[in-house]
């Protein structure tokens, strides 16, 4: 049983023991760095650099025979370059004979293109799980992907975590849940909605309504909310906040709706420009994100970044020792 305290696990090799070893890309070194403090070991030593034409090179600078690999890699931008790095991280671990391969994706890559809109369009998120595979992943882990249906497109195992816990236990200790209502951003979310209804007291329910133009990216209208948040504090929930312009109309719409306060809850902090102007901006009262991107809270009072390290840690340590990553949830 994994308790909350921080647990240590040998990462050195003795006849009886397995060989726990964890990796981290140069996308968010921090991260990589508190799950390792979590566990109680040290970042295996890599040497990681760009050639003049933007090639990457790795090398391990310990033998991996034998080991049991954890690649932790986040993906901000540039995207395709951080995936690019995992990818030849477990290249290599499989040509130097790691004996298993973890690949540990907190955002996973190209989540929104999980299926076909209209033809002569790709699933990139397959692409991505094939990717893995073929690099020699064994297993991956992710938090909270876009959608469910991600975990079928790798053929290995697919532990899929929730950042859910860590987002609720802040809003309860700050805020007086007997006065909030859930807000789903749009009819989909709804699910994900009713599970923080019911950690958050048996809150009520509501979501907004919108719409969508499939052929400009990023382009959503919030129209209109569904749903009592009259005088009362709403938690306006999403998996991931891109440009923000979305969260920060569903926003408005709340305030016009009589919200008296609006905090928003997301996993992953994408951020990308103008979100950090937006949602500084748009009534808010606090912007909550855990860290499975890096983060910059500089110039932004109202933004709180939560750790992820832990989750990610103890994960980790239930796979090495074959435990139950379902008891984590439990």
């Amino acid at each position: 049983m994994v308790n909350t305290e921080r647990h240590t696990v040998n990462s050195h090799w003795t006849e009886n023991q397995k060989n726990l070893m964890l990796f981290s890309g140069r996308a968010h070194p921090a991260l990589g760095e508190q799950v390792a403090k979590e566990l109680g070991i040290e970042l295996t030593p890599t040497t990681a650099r760009d050639f003049a034409n933007g090639e990457i090179f790795v090398r391990f600078e310990e033998s991996v025979r034998g080991c049991d690999a954890f690649v932790l890699q986040s993906h901000p931008q540039p995207l395709n370059k951080w995936l690019m790095e995992q990818l030849i991280m477990i290249d290599a671990l499989k040509r130097g004979s790691a004996k298993r391969i973890t690949a540990i994706l907190p955002f996973y890559p190209y989540a929104r293109q999980d299926k076909k809109h209209r033809g002569r369009e790709p699933i990139s998120a397959r692409l991505v799980a094939d990717l893995l595979k073929s690099a020699g992943a064994d297993r991956i882990v992710s938090v909270d992907l876009h959608t469910d249906q991600i975990q079928g497109f790798f053929d290995g195992p697919v532990d899929h975590m929730h950042a859910m816990p860590i987002l609720t236990d802040y809003v309860k200790a700050n805020y007086d849940t007997s006065n909030i209502v859930v807000v789903s951003p749009d009819a989909g979310r709804v699910k994900v909605a009713e599970k923080w209804a019911q950690v958050l007291g048996n809150a009520p329910l509501a979501f907004v309504h919108k719409t969508r133009d499939i052929d400009v990216a990023n382009k959503i209208t919030s129209n209109r909310v569904v749903g009592d948040v009259s005088g009362r504090t709403c938690v306006l929930l999403d998996d991931m906040i891109d440009t923000g312009g979305t969260i920060a109309g569903a926003v408005k719409v709340l305030r016009e709706a009589g919200a008296n306060d609006v905090i928003i809850a997301t996993t992953h902090g994408v951020f990308s420009d103008p979100a950090r102007e937006r949602l500084s901006e748009c009534g808010a009262r606090e912007v909550i994100t855990t860290d499975t991107l890096p983060q910059n809270t500089d110039h932004w009072d109202n933004l709180t970044v939560l750790s992820i390290a832990p989750l990610l840690a103890k994960t980790i340590h239930e796979i090495f020792e074959n435990g139950s990553v379902t008891n984590l949830f439990e």
